[in-house]
């Protein structure tokens, strides 16, 4: 490994199953019931089917990553109208680490109308780090980037080669800088 690679640190099976039991207890424990999980592409698609679960709520998708617009976009409107029809999505995605996923889904989802949602939209993260631009209403884990520079691998994400790994790594290295 060269000193420009982060340190990737294997997400066991079993710390994921008691993250999403974590926010499933605390998203119970609040009361708040969502109408529509939304799993967010890639990294929160697996998390958010297993919340689904969980919890008896039904899942969506949208997919960012790929940067399809039918994937993204279109479904983002779609999400729109359906908070403003009074609808309740739990945002979930794997990490919350620079805060620049969640802000763009908040803004897309939250702004676009200009109503501000309400309680209609909240965000659920496996991870948080605590100096995120962005704050979610649900994590199991929180995280100090400014102390913790690893690179997670999460439990789906094991069957990829470690250059795929990298690769993805590569595109926001900043955010383990």
């Amino acid at each position: 490994m060269t000193t420009n690679e982060p340190i990737l640190t294997d997400i066991p099976m079993d710390r994921f199953l008691t993250q999403i039991e974590a926010l499933a207890d605390v998203i119970v424990a609040s009361r708040w019931r969502p109408d529509w999980i939304v799993g967010v592409g890639r990294g929160g698609l697996v998390p958010a089917t297993w919340l689904s679960h969980a919890i008896g709520r039904p899942m969506l998708s949208i997919d960012l990553s790929a940067k399809l617009p039918s994937f993204s976009e279109a479904r983002l409107a779609d999400l729109s109208i359906r908070t403003d029809a009074g609808e309740r999505m739990l945002v979930v995605d794997d990490i919350n680490d620079s805060g620049r996923t969640i802000n763009r889904l908040r803004d897309a989802i939250g702004a676009r109308h200009g109503n501000g949602r309400g309680d209609g939209l909240r965000f659920a993260v496996l991870m948080d780090n605590i100096r995120s631009a962005a704050r979610v209403d649900y994590r199991a884990e929180t995280i100090d980037r400014a102390v913790t520079k690893d690179w997670f691998v999460f439990p789906w994400e094991k069957v990829a080669s470690r250059a795929s790994i990298l690769a993805d790594w590569g595109e926001a290295p900043d955010r383990t800088a």
